[in-house]
């Protein structure tokens, strides 16, 4: 068996056992290939992964063409002049984290006669080097943009402050999930909790989460 497959093993049957311990709610697994080579996303798929995420606009649509057989989360920050490169090529963006960009997806689907699906980013921990909502704009922010005919948000995400131990996310994972379940806003559908990334996507699934973003405990460290 592959260092992928054990890994792969491993994860999945880590996010079980967490959710068991949670809601038992479904959990779906995002494997981030930031800087993996086409082989290994091919073993990756091989190995049953049918949903991939990447950060960089440029990296991701040579995979997305070479893979249209699975899904393609794009996880990164979004610059608005990408935005025409990015609809239409992926199943759901998780990074919508400013009215602008709202309002430049919605352009650019209005154009293509498409609907894009989009998580908003809320920054839990307000931290001003970080994108995202503030999580009391949240709701403002959702009412705004029900108006937008095609932009479909149908949930929340968050990336929180960097912390040493997995256990120190736990706050602002519970935070975050009293957000999801608690906002209701006419015309959108709450479906997913996107948070948890290698470090600390086992609290987060324990908190709620029902996407999780995983790239180096399956792939292995990233080249520096």
């Amino acid at each position: 068996m592959s260092s992928l497959a054990l890994n792969l093993k491993e994860v999945k049957q880590n996010i079980a056992q967490a959710a068991a311990r949670s809601r038992g709610q479904k959990v779906e697994l995002i494997a981030v290939t930031k800087t993996v080579p086409p082989l290994v996303i091919a073993e990756a798929i091989d190995l049953g992964v049918t949903a991939f995420g990447e950060n960089r606009v440029q990296e991701a649509l040579p995979k997305v063409a070479a893979f249209p057989e699975v899904q393609w989360h794009f996880i990164g920050r979004l610059q608005t002049n990408k935005v025409k490169h990015v609809v239409g090529q992926f199943t759901l963006i998780h990074s919508l984290d400013r009215w602008k960009l709202a309002e430049a997806l919605q352009k650019e689907a209005l154009k293509r006669g498409q609907v894009v699906r989009a998580l908003l980013q809320v920054n839990i921990g307000r931290e001003e080097q970080k994108g995202g909502v503030d999580p009391d704009e949240v709701e403002d922010f959702l009412q705004d943009a029900s108006a937008l005919s095609q932009l479909r948000i149908e949930g929340l995400m968050t990336v929180p402050p960097i912390c040493t131990e997995p256990e120190e996310a736990r706050p602002y994972f519970r935070r975050m999930y009293e957000l999801f379940k608690n906002t209701r806003i006419k015309g959108i559908e709450m479906k997913y909790l996107s948070m948890g990334m290698s470090a600390d996507y086992e609290v987060a699934v324990e908190e709620g989460a029902n996407l999780v973003r995983v790239g180096s405990l399956l792939f292995g460290p990233r080249p520096k």
